[in-house]
C-alpha cells in the first residue's frame, strides 16, 4: 500500500462507519434558483449529527452535485477533521479532474471511489469487469495513491474478483448492495447475503477493506451489518434523506403553523 494513503484513520464511533452521500439534496436544490436547500448545511448537519463521512457522486451533467459543491464541501471538511470526504465517479470522466484539482489546492478527499457509470447512467447498477478494465484502471489508481488519496472500486459481490481489484491497486471494494435490497424480507435474502459475506471474507483475505452501499436503508441495515463481516464504511444517501424528510415533515408542518399564529396575533395548537 502507498504510505501516503493512510487507511487507518479511526472513525467517530467504533465499528462501521457511516458516510451521507448529499447528491439527493442537490436534486432537490437544482429545482429552483433559491440555492435552497444548501448542501454545505446539509453535510454540515449530518456530521454533527454523528454522521462519520460525505460522499458525493458529481456526475458529467451536473443534476445534482455540481462542481461548486465539491469544493465548498472539501473546505467545509477541514472542519471536521475526524470525518472523511468521499467522492464517486468513474475516473474516466470528470472525477479524476475533481481529485487533481482539490489535492493541488490542498483539499485532497480521503477517499475516492470508482464507479463504471456511462455518462448518461440513471443510477449506479453494476461493479466493474475488471478482467476488461484493470490494465486501464491501475494508472488512475497510482495517481490517486501518488496524490495521498485511498482508492475504493464499486464491485459486484463477486468473491473470485476481488483478487484482482487488489492486483491493480486499490485499498477498498465497495460492495454493490442492490441485489440484497431486492431480496430483503424475502426467500431469497439468505442466500444474498451469504454470498455478500462470502465476497467480503474474499476482499479481506486479499487485503481489502470493505465498504457497501446502494438502497440500504433503516430495514435492511442491521441484518446486513451482522451478516457481513468487517464492514468499514456504508455509504447512504437516498433512503437517509427519504426517511429525513419523513421524521421532520410533522415538526416542520408545526412550526410553520406557528408562524401564521403569529402573524395573527394568536398561538398554534
Amino acid at each position: 500500500m502507498n504510505p501516503l494513503v493512510l487507511d487507518t484513520a479511526a472513525p467517530r464511533h467504533a465499528g462501521t462507519a457511516l458516510s451521507v452521500n448529499v447528491n439527493k439534496v442537490a436534486l432537490l436544490r437544482n429545482t429552483r434558483h433559491l440555492g435552497i436547500p444548501s448542501v454545505v448545511r446539509a453535510a454540515t448537519l449530518c456530521l454533527e449529527a454523528g454522521a462519520d463521512g460525505i460522499t458525493v457522486h458529481p456526475r458529467p451533467d451536473e443534476r445534482h452535485i455540481r462542481g461548486h459543491d465539491v469544493h465548498e464541501l472539501a473546505e467545509l471538511m477541514k472542519a471536521w477533521p475526524q470525518a472523511e470526504y468521499n467522492i464517486e465517479g468513474n475516473p474516466f470522466h470528470n472525477l479524476m479532474g475533481f481529485i487533481r484539482e482539490l489535492s493541488s489546492k490542498g483539499l485532497r478527499p480521503h477517499q475516492a471511489t470508482f464507479v463504471p457509470d456511462s455518462e448518461g447512467q440513471f443510477t449506479s447498477d453494476h461493479g466493474w469487469n475488471l478482467a476488461a478494465d484493470g490494465e486501464r484502471v491501475k494508472p488512475l489508481i497510482d495517481e490517486c495513491h501518488a496524490l495521498g488519496v485511498r482508492v475504493s472500486l464499486f464491485m459486484d459481490a463477486d468473491a473470485d474478483a476481488m483478487a484482482l481489484a487488489r492486483a491493480v491497486g486499490a485499498d477498498r471494494v465497495e460492495l454493490y448492495t442492490e441485489p440484497y435490497a431486492a431480496a430483503h424480507g424475502t426467500p431469497q435474502q439468505a442466500a444474498q447475503l451469504a454470498r455478500f459475506a462470502a465476497a467480503a471474507r474474499a476482499a479481506q483475505a486479499a487485503g481489502l477493506g470493505v465498504n457497501a452501499g446502494h438502497d440500504l436503508n433503516q430495514p435492511n441495515l442491521t441484518d446486513f451489518l451482522r451478516a457481513v463481516p468487517g464492514v468499514a464504511e456504508v455509504s447512504i444517501g437516498h433512503a437517509l434523506v427519504a426517511d429525513a424528510l419523513e421524521l421532520g415533515l410533522a415538526e416542520t408542518v408545526r412550526a410553520y403553523r406557528r408562524a401564521i399564529a403569529a402573524a395573527q396575533g394568536g398561538a398554534a395548537t
